[in-house]
């Protein structure tokens, strides 16, 4: 075993060795920072990982899907039928309705010129129905008209009903009277007069809700104009008849010979 003598080195070691500057006793130079008691700056922190963003292309086209979204549902042929000649109607109607509105304010109603009344739209949304206290020419029915313009209302269709009645409510008629919108007039309201057993009009406003379509519509309308103008023609018809008696109108002393 080798021993080491007082005052000599031991050769370093084999795994490293040594450089030139340690051989040589050199410190490490310093920095202009380091001398000057500069502190290192942390470097930047990490930002945690995130997806790619979306092309341009897929951003554009969930835009457009938004603004389909947000953009109103496409006419049907019934909402179209009702707001043509829902609108035609009601300018037809307009200076009937004003001089009515006219008269009645004039007269100082009691309960003014319009009468409101809470009813149940389509999804069961409630809104007041509002309509003039007449019934003179249907121009309660007639003043209805904005409803129906503004899609509140159809021009045929169920009866409104108010809300919380048992026709609504029950559990057949609960799903198509939620689906479609009342109307001012329908198959039962055209059918009233009649005493069939199968004209009751929850039996009437279920056939039509089975049955619905444009030429049904067009059919109820007719038959709802034919009906009262037919009845006023003969009204008028029955006043305008000679009406003869059984009196004797012959004057005193009246002889055939003469």
């Amino acid at each position: 075993m080798r021993t080491q003598r007082p005052g000599r080195r031991l050769p370093p070691s084999r795994s490293r060795r040594q450089t030139r500057g340690e051989r040589q006793g050199w410190t490490q130079r310093q920095t202009r920072g380091q001398r000057q008691g500069w502190t290192q700056r942390p470097g930047p922190a990490r930002r945690p990982w995130q997806p790619p963003r979306p092309s341009r292309t897929a951003r554009a086209r969930a835009a457009l899907a938004r603004l389909r979204a947000l953009a109103p549902p496409h006419p049907t042929a019934k909402r179209t039928l009702d707001l043509l000649l829902g609108s035609a109607l009601l300018l037809l109607a307009a200076p009937a309705l004003a001089a009515a509105a006219l008269t009645l304010a004039v007269q100082r109603h009691p309960g003014g010129v319009l009468d409101r009344s809470p009813r149940t739209g389509p999804a069961g949304r409630p809104f007041v129905l509002r309509s003039l206290r007449t019934r003179r020419l249907r121009l309660d029915v007639l003043s209805r008209l904005p409803h129906v313009v503004r899609g509140e209302l159809s021009l045929v269709g169920p009866e409104p009903l108010a809300p919380g009645d048992e026709r609504g409510t029950a559990a057949g008629a609960r799903d198509w009277r939620r689906e479609l919108k009342p109307g001012l007039t329908g198959l039962a309201q055209v059918r009233r007069r009649s005493t069939m057993p199968w004209d009751e009009a929850a039996l009437l406003d279920q056939h039509y809700a089975e049955h619905r379509g444009t030429a049904l519509d067009l059919a109820i309308l007719a038959e709802a104009v034919h009906g009262p103008l037919r009845r006023t023609v003969r009204g008028l018809a029955r006043r305008g008849q000679v009406c003869l008696s059984d009196t004797d109108h012959r004057l005193p002393n009246y002889s055939v010979a003469e």
